[in-house]
C-alpha cells in the first residue's frame, strides 16, 4: 500500500511539473512562445539581440527608411508587453511626414505587411514631429507603446482604439480619444500641394485607402510604437529603461556597434 502511494505521489508530482512548464511557456511571453514553434533550429539558438538584427536586415527596413534604433526599441518593448497578436506597427516620427514612416511587421512570418504614411498631431510640428504631450486638448502626438483595442464607427468612419501603456507618457490616450483612423489629409496629393502631410489632433491618422486594411491587421491585441529621438521620452520610459541603460548610445540614434 505504501509503495503504491509513493508511486502515485511521483506521478502527481510529475504531472504538476509538466503543467507548470506549459503554463510558463504558453502565457508569460505570447510572442516568444509563438516564435519557438516556427523558428528553424539555427534561429532557436540565436540570441535576442541577433534576432532583431537579422529581421531588420533581412526585411531591408533600413533601405525603406526605418530607424534602426526605432526597430530595436520596438522589438524590445513588444517582447515585454502582453500582446495577443504577434504584429507590431512602428511609426517612426524621426522621419519627415512626407515619407512612408509607418511599418507593420508580422513577427511570426517575419514579413513587412505594410509601409505607408501616418500623420502626427498639428501642435507637434509642421513637416517633422518635434513636440509631444500626454495632455488633453494639446493636439500633440504621444510617444511610446500602445496596445490596440476594439473598433468603432466615428466621425472619421471605422476607427481603432488605442491604449497607451506608458504611465505619464501616453496613458491618457483613451481619455483623449487618440485612435487610428483614415483622413483625407493623409495622401500624396496633400504632400504635393503643401510640402508636408496633413496633421491630426494627436491621432496617428492614416490614408482613407489604407485605414480599413490597417485596422484589420492591428485590432484587438497588436502593438503600436510611436518613436522619435526624444530624450524626455527615453528618460521616462519604464518599458525601455533596461535597454537604454545597457546601451545608451542607441538612445541618441547611434547605429549598432
Amino acid at each position: 500500500m505504501k509503495k503504491a502511494q509513493a508511486v502515485l505521489g511521483i506521478v502527481i508530482l510529475g504531472l504538476s511539473f509538466s503543467f507548470g512548464v506549459q503554463t510558463v511557456n504558453s502565457f508569460s511571453d505570447p510572442i516568444h512562445f509563438l516564435q519557438i514553434d516556427t523558428l528553424s533550429t539555427n534561429e532557436k539558438t540565436a540570441a535576442p539581440e541577433e534576432e532583431w538584427v537579422s529581421i531588420y536586415d533581412s526585411l531591408g527596413l533600413g533601405k525603406q527608411g526605418l530607424s534602426e534604433t526605432a526597430f530595436r526599441y520596438a522589438w524590445y518593448g513588444f517582447h515585454k508587453m502582453n500582446l495577443h497578436k504577434p504584429v507590431m506597427a512602428i511609426a517612426d516620427f524621426s522621419q519627415s511626414s512626407c515619407k512612408k514612416r509607418l511599418y507593420v511587421i508580422d513577427l511570426i512570418k517575419k514579413k513587412l505587411l505594410l509601409n505607408t504614411y501616418v500623420a502626427h498631431g498639428r501642435n507637434s510640428g509642421q513637416e517633422y514631429a518635434k513636440n509631444f504631450s500626454n495632455d488633453d486638448e494639446s493636439f500633440q502626438s504621444s510617444l511610446g507603446f500602445y496596445r490596440t483595442l476594439g473598433t468603432y464607427e466615428g466621425k472619421h468612419g471605422l476607427s481603432l482604439k488605442l491604449e497607451g501603456v506608458e504611465k505619464g507618457i501616453n496613458d491618457r490616450a483613451l481619455e483623449r480619444a487618440i485612435v487610428m483612423h483614415g483622413a483625407d489629409y493623409v495622401s500624396e496629393d496633400f504632400i504635393k500641394n503643401t510640402g508636408r502631410l496633413g496633421r491630426s489632433l494627436g491621432c496617428p491618422a492614416v490614408s482613407i485607402a489604407d485605414s480599413k486594411k490597417l485596422i484589420n491587421m492591428l485590432y484587438d491585441g497588436a502593438g503600436l510604437f510611436i518613436y522619435s529621438i526624444d530624450q524626455k521620452y527615453f528618460a521616462k520610459s519604464g518599458l525601455l529603461s533596461e535597454a537604454i541603460s545597457t546601451n545608451e548610445d542607441h538612445a541618441l540614434g547611434a547605429p549598432r556597434l
